[in-house]
């Protein structure tokens, strides 16, 4: 129910009917086959996907607010920025999900074809969620600050967002932490920024992710302006 109530308070006064209802569809897809799981194997193993995509949803939700506010604000004001904040330390549980992969594996409670089959759905509505707040973002950037610009820090956020999966992964921090133990999250983010050859499993993580991400990201950038084009050339 919470996923439905994002998903509307985002992309009800945004876009199309048909895209909401998509939306919702979805992740009332990726719910149901969990719900079914459920049932089958009469245990709650992986409930941690359905909180995962709960928290894959604020990011947009936040981008939904920013965006109202810059229509009667400068993004240097404290409410933008405060938003811009929470955005940006939110983002990477978007992507997170596609790290959650690392729990598949043959349970003996139901079949792990069934799982494969959940977890991806899962994980495409977190990439959803994530590329359409980063896209948002992106497109109030090309506004203000040109062309180079918005891809520079488009590209900036892509590699924080990978090192941050590297913390929650490995690290087990979590966004709320920032908060609760600024200290702790520091002394770790600090150490292998000061020392990365010591860590190299933090550079080949961030590397991969930011690879993953980037990549994918453009496919999606492209295929926007590709249906933008189509349609005013129709």
């Amino acid at each position: 129910m919470l996923v439905a109530i994002l998903i509307v308070i985002v992309a009800k006064t945004s876009e199309p009917t048909g895209v909401v209802n998509a939306l919702l569809l979805a992740n009332l897809i990726s719910l149901v086959l969990f719900g079914l799981r459920v049932i089958a194997a009469q245990n709650i193993r992986y409930w941690f996907l359905v909180w995962n995509l709960v928290l894959a949803w604020l990011p947009a939700l936040f981008v939904w607010w920013l965006i109202k506010q810059l229509k009667t604000k400068r993004w240097q004001e404290p409410l933008p920025m405060l938003l811009t904040i929470f955005w940006l330390g939110f983002l990477p549980n978007s992507f997170y999900l596609i790290s959650d992969l690392i729990h598949l594996q043959s349970t003996g409670d139901i079949g792990v074809l069934f799982d494969t089959v959940m977890f991806m759905s899962f994980i495409l509505n977190g990439l959803v969620a994530g590329y359409l707040s980063v896209f948002q973002v992106h497109q109030q950037l090309l506004r203000r600050k040109g062309r180079e610009v918005a891809h520079i820090l488009i590209g900036v956020v892509f590699l924080l967002v990978s090192f941050a999966i590297y913390l929650g992964r490995t690290l087990r921090w979590n966004s709320w932490d920032v908060l609760l133990n600024p200290a702790g999250v520091l002394f770790d983010v600090s150490e292998r920024v000061i020392s990365p050859l010591e860590h190299p499993q933090a550079i080949v993580t961030t590397t991969i992710f930011f690879l993953l991400l980037g990549s994918s990201y453009i496919v999606v950038w492209q295929l926007a302006h590709y249906h933008v084009n189509n349609k005013d050339q129709g």
